[in-house]
């Protein structure tokens, strides 16, 4: 067996970003060691595979914490950018890509692996967006460093979670009619994170003589109103309606990106400044190195369908519960920025409990069906009638159990999704909804040892009606499912105050919010 110590060393920086965070496991499964260098190793604490790697501090800006983050390393990932740092980002770039070229040579790494951007063909790069020009500068320094480095070079890249990819499922999921720049109408040819992933790895394996940069993407060359047209029809939306305007300029645009996304500004404007260049491959030279495999390079619409796949799934509450690892690079993570993922709307509520927590999991684990949903009751019958008129389920399957649920049972016209028995019950609603929908119910203890109720509403939006439906329903959260948090608190309390009892009972026939 193949001692820990023989095997390769790789270094990855910006391991908190979007493509670090992906790459790291992907280098562990291909038999890597790996060592992560971070501002804040504290950020990295959350990663799923934060157990398996070795993090150390450092600076890229800093010689002395890269020279020693170097240290037997055999090959070196750089992933950082200022990009989003404000206006000096190209010469923090500029000194960063210097430091880390230098210090690799220093200590005998055999190869640099560096991520950039591909550059459009005939024109200089002085006259390029800051953003495309500082990760061509990068690119040359790195090459120039005197390790032999690959530098790939691609587009916009699909998958849940990239920059680039959720400004365009935000545009195109909020917007069913478009006024856009004119840049619509620019060429570009996106490449799949899994395919930006397995080219970063097989970097890893190239010979010594070669130093030099690779066109990367995927088979589609595509206008980004192509883009967003192809990913309304994979999402199920209607088709979109895309008028380009010449009066937005980019920084016009960009401001207008920021009204419609939650992507910050400082990342969305030069993103958007780079939009009006066309960037297509010029050439295919990386397969020489890195063979595709059977179904790769990933088309457009496939690379869509799996960014989107955990929303499909139904799986996608679990991103933002941090509750599952992502079993994909097109995956979320828990620990990708609040803005990526799509929409996500929540409704929270924490109470405390005069009751055991078993006493309240009990309350918990008995709702629908006979027991009611704990409040505003005419507010339900509505809702499950009005399901029913629209060819759903409506409140008439109720429970197969009055006391007891398991993993896909159905509960009026919600399905039991997860269940973790006294802590956990995750329902997913079947019910007719522009979106997708949960309710969370939790029975915790806080720093006290006191018992707490948590209940979390959770709603993916399908689309600008999606976002419409919420805000239509959500006057009425206080009273649905603050009434809800109410009743169920003040049910166990009640239960707990009859010895010898067990089950459920509903709240009191006084209470306002009566199941």
């Amino acid at each position: 067996m193949e001692r820990t110590a023989d095997r390769p060393l790789c270094l990855v920086t910006g391991a908190s970003g979007y493509i670090g965070g992906r790459l790291v496991p992907e280098l562990l499964a291909a038999g890597y060691r790996v060592r992560c260098m971070a501002r804040s190793p504290g950020k990295l604490r959350d990663y799923p595979w934060a157990g398996e790697v070795e993090v150390v501090r450092g600076d890229v800006t800093d010689p002395v914490s890269v020279g020693a983050a170097m240290r037997e390393t055999t090959v070196a990932y750089y992933l950082v950018h200022a990009l989003g740092t404000g206006r000096g980002f190209e010469e923090t770039d500029r000194e960063s890509a210097r430091v880390f070229g230098a210090q690799a040579a220093e200590a005998g790494v055999r190869r640099i692996v560096y991520l950039g951007g591909l550059t459009p063909s005939g024109v200089p790069e002085r006259e390029l967006s800051p953003h495309l020009r500082s990760r061509a500068e990068v690119g040359h320094i790195l090459l120039e460093s005197g390790v032999p480095t690959t530098v790939l070079r691609a587009a916009v890249i699909i998958g849940s979670g990239s920059a680039s990819f959720e400004m365009l499922r935000y545009l195109t999921e909020r917007l069913p009619v478009m006024v856009t720049p004119s840049w619509v109408r620019t060429r570009i040819q996106p490449t799949a994170v899994r395919d930006v992933l397995r080219l970063l790895v097989s970097s890893a394996r190239m010979p010594a003589e070669v130093n030099r940069a690779f066109d990367i993407g995927g088979p589609d060359v595509l206008t980004y109103r192509d883009m967003m047209l192809r990913y309304a029809a994979v999402a199920g939306l209607p088709r979109r309606v895309i008028l380009p305007v010449p009066v937005l300029t980019p920084g016009l645009s960009s401001h207008w990106v920021g009204l419609v996304t939650p992507v910050p500004s400082s990342i969305a404007r030069p993103l958007t400044e780079s939009l009006r260049y066309e960037v297509v491959c010029r050439e295919n030279d990386i397969t020489r190195y890195a063979p595709d495999p059977p179904g790769h390079p990933i088309g457009f619409d496939e690379a869509v369908r799996l960014a989107l796949k955990r929303v499909r799934d139904a799986e996608v509450a679990t991103r933002w519960s941090s509750a599952s690892v992502p079993g994909a690079p097109s995956d979320p993570l828990p620990t990708d920025p609040s803005w990526a993922g799509g929409s996500l709307y929540t409704d929270r509520r924490d109470r405390p409990v005069d009751a055991p927590p078993e006493t309240l999991w009990r309350v918990i684990e008995g709702i629908g069906g006979e027991n009611g949903w704990y409040s505003f009751p005419l507010a339900w019958s509505v809702r499950g009638f009005a399901d029913r008129l629209m060819g759903g389920v409506g409140l008439r399957r109720g429970r197969r159990d009055a006391h007891r649920l398991r993993v896909g049972d159905s509960v009026d016209f919600w399905r039991v999704e997860d269940i973790e028995p006294g802590r956990l019950l995750r329902l997913r609603a079947e019910m007719r909804l522009p979106g997708l929908a949960w309710l969370e119910l939790r029975a915790d203890t806080d720093d006290t040892g006191r018992t707490r109720y948590r209940q979390r509403a959770l709603f993916h939006p399908h689309g600008l009606l999606g976002h419409a439906y919420w805000w239509s329903v959500s006057p009425f959260h206080a009273v649905v499912f603050g009434g809800m948090a109410r009743n169920i608190a003040r049910t166990a309390e009640q239960t707990a105050r009859r010895p010898g009892k067990s089950g459920t009972r509903r709240a009191a026939p006084d209470s306002p919010d009566g199941p």
